[in-house]
């Protein structure tokens, strides 16, 4: 009896192609892949827009003075401010007068970064 089982067993059995399984994971995978990067370039190219154009306010910089401490310089309406955030609050610490320099006008420019010609040929002089 069970000799008769077997085969009609083995013919309901659908024959799995292996090959084309791997496959289709391994192009799921993919897609999936493909959608995550999609979506951080999606996002990136979403956040690039929020612009401060009109806000009147931005921070320049921020430095940690503690565990919850920081100092704060903000510009605001052409004046720069300095503030400390901490528990107890904001507090004004020095509010700087005259005219607030551009970016330009406050950094000397930099010298231009060797190339890579430059670096080998330094690395090569070097005994």
């Amino acid at each position: 009896m069970l000799a008769l089982l077997a085969p009609a067993a083995q013919a309901a059995a659908p024959e799995i192609n292996v090959g084309a399984e791997l496959l289709r994971v391994v192009l799921s995978l993919a897609g999936i892949i493909a959608l995550i990067f999609a979506a951080g370039w999606l996002s990136k190219r979403l956040q690039a827009r929020t612009t401060p154009g009109g806000r009147r306010i931005r921070c320049v910089e921020t430095l940690a003075v503690g565990a919850r401490d920081r100092v704060l310089l903000l510009e605001a309406n052409g004046k720069r401010l300095l503030v400390g955030a901490g528990q107890g609050g904001l507090r004004t610490l020095h509010v700087f007068d005259g005219e607030v320099a551009t970016s330009d006008e406050a950094a000397p420019p930099a010298a231009p970064a060797p190339g890579f010609a430059e670096l080998l040929a330094r690395w090569k002089r070097t005994p």
